[in-house]
């Protein structure tokens, strides 16, 4: 079966979410990144909640952003909280974010994807856990500063 460039872009929408729910899990419960990158692909990928299929994962992203987040955690937290004002270290924002800014960061040192694509599709990560909120703006914000750190060539 041959997928659709907008399949695989969804499937790559997907595993950013999963990376993020993958990093705060493994924050709340101590768990490794290979235990938390197995239950990810055997239990949450496509699974089916309260009738609701959830998308498909991107597994070659997943890992990489798992992989590059654990690896370089704490660059990526120091190059975060250069980004963050001075009142709100990384250790006082909300552990969702932290997961998302650690994902993202990875992303960002991938270098794979355009950083202004990084920013977009981690907004939205941060509209989908905060549909109500001022978090995405916050993340916008966060994420572009990052983004011209990490590739400071592409701005």
């Amino acid at each position: 079966m041959t997928l659709s460039n907008n399949q695989k872009r969804k499937m790559k929408s997907a595993a950013r979410l999963y990376a993020v729910q993958a990093l705060f899990q493994m924050e709340a419960s101590s768990q490794t990144v290979d235990e938390v990158v197995r239950e990810f692909e055997d239990h949450r990928f496509g699974a089916v909640y309260e009738g609701d299929e959830m998308q498909e994962g991107d597994v070659d992203t997943f890992r990489d952003l798992m992989e590059r987040a654990v690896d370089e955690q704490a660059a990526i937290d120091q190059m975060t909280d250069r980004a963050l004002v001075a009142k709100w270290p990384l250790g006082r924002i909300d552990p969702t974010l932290r997961g998302l800014f650690r994902a993202a960061g990875a992303e960002f040192l991938l270098k794979d994807t355009p950083p202004k694509v990084v920013i977009v599709e981690f907004v939205s990560v941060a509209q989908a856990f905060f549909p109500e909120g001022k978090e995405p703006k916050f993340v916008n914000a966060v994420l572009d500063h990052m983004a011209r750190e990490a590739r400071p060539d592409q701005f």
